[in-house]
């Protein structure tokens, strides 16, 4: 039987599951099988020249938790691990994660292409935000190819995609675009949050850099907010960490210890959840009152293929419409009960929510139609409960609208 001990010295060659439950932990002086928080903002010196030491990165140690926390790197230790990066950085929303991601690699003059449909506060950042500072953007269907190459000029430095697409559910090729990014000298930027490392690992189709919202999946139990940036080379972390401790947007702790805990049953929440969302996307395709679905693991997703060929299942999110649109998606939405009325996804609960008037309004509508996020359209996240009841509770809703 192979020791504690080399199971972590090891655990990158270790399956998924075990990843899961043992990644991030190191020995303790107590023995504890969970790591300790370290409810602490500062941290105590040997001496004077210890502490010279540290500040001047000639020692290895804490200063100060803004910098660096143990229950802060036990969390993106294993994170890192999960995603196949060299190292992550816990920050302190999904959207602090994206924002200090694209500051580290973006500059006054340089160019980001990013998905046209994507989380609103994205693309809110991208246009406004980075804007103010002189970084260009086009914003494109990143699912087709051409589109990314012509939109490419010699200031790209970052592709930002996000797939499956928040809300529409567009997948992009990950390897068809990081061929594209890498050619011209730019970096593949993946917000992997809808599909999560059991799912989807960008960094085995070419992505640098891989963004979540820990708020989700990585969580899951809707009682943390919190982002993660993952980066694929060692090299890249010192400057990444460098401007996350300038703009100082770190995660405390504690919600670091609840991600940690979060974590441990991930494959087994995000694969029952999926299980749950297939026969749901399947009852709301052939439903008389629904005009279009549009769900990874069903054949009618226009990149099915594509879907089969870079993810490992079909996630937990649906988007859809109703024949009767808008009016008759307000209707289903205010008559559900188990499905509950909320933004946010990856949870045990099951939620839904009404994209163009809630995560994307900033967008503005121009914007929405350019990426397809229709007024009528409503975005599902299946949880794990019974599925029976789950639909049920659908059929009970769409029996009024």
């Amino acid at each position: 039987m192979k020791n504690w001990r080399f199971i972590v010295k090891n655990i990158r060659e270790m399956g998924l599951e075990t990843k899961a439950v043992h990644a991030g932990i190191e020995e303790n002086e107590a023995g504890a099988v969970v790591p300790p928080i370290y409810q602490t903002s500062t941290f105590k010196f040997e001496n004077v020249q210890h502490g010279a030491d540290l500040f001047s990165g000639k020692g290895d140690g804490y200063i100060y938790t803004r910098m660096r926390n143990p229950t802060v790197e036990a969390m993106e230790n294993a994170i890192a691990v999960l995603e196949g990066g060299a190292h992550a950085l816990g920050c302190g929303s999904g959207m602090a994660a994206i924002h200090t991601a694209l500051a580290s690699l973006l500059k006054t003059g340089d160019h980001v292409v990013c998905s046209e449909s994507v989380y609103g506060p994205t693309s809110t950042l991208i246009r406004t935000v980075m804007a103010n500072f002189g970084i260009e953007n086009s914003m494109v269907d990143t699912s087709n190819l051409d589109a990314v190459r012509s939109a490419v000029r010699p200031s790209t430095r970052v592709i930002f995609v996000e797939t499956p697409a928040n809300p529409t559910l567009v997948i992009s090729d990950l390897d068809g675009i990081a061929e594209i990014a890498h050619a011209n000298d730019a970096l593949l930027v993946v917000d992997n949050t809808f599909m999560g490392p059991v799912m989807q690992r960008p960094i085995e189709h070419g992505a640098d850099i891989v963004v979540h919202s820990l708020t989700k999946s990585l969580n899951g139990h809707a009682d943390v907010v919190g982002g993660v940036i993952v980066v694929k080379d060692a090299e890249r972390y010192p400057h990444f960490r460098t401007t996350l401790n300038q703009i100082g947007g770190v995660i405390d702790p504690f919600n670091s210890f609840l991600v940690h805990r979060g974590l441990k049953t991930l494959p087994l929440r995000v694969r029952r959840a999926a299980e749950n969302a297939l026969p749901i996307a399947e009852y709301l395709e052939k439903h008389p009152k629904v005009q279009w679905v549009r769900y990874p693991g069903l054949p009618s997703h226009p990149q099915y293929e594509i879907g089969r060929k870079q993810m490992d299942g079909h996630g937990a999110m649906i988007s859809f419409e109703l024949a009767g649109g808008l009016e008759a998606g307000k209707t289903m939405m205010n008559n559900v009960h188990l499905f509950l009325l909320a933004v946010s996804l990856g949870g045990v609960e099951s939620l839904i929510q009404h994209p163009a008037s809630m995560t994307h309004a900033t967008m503005g509508k121009e914007l929405r139609e350019q990426a397809n996020i229709t007024d009528g359209l409503v975005r599902l996240s299946v949880g794990i409960e019974n599925l029976e009841d789950l639909m049920a509770d659908l059929d009970a809703a769409l029996d009024l609208c």
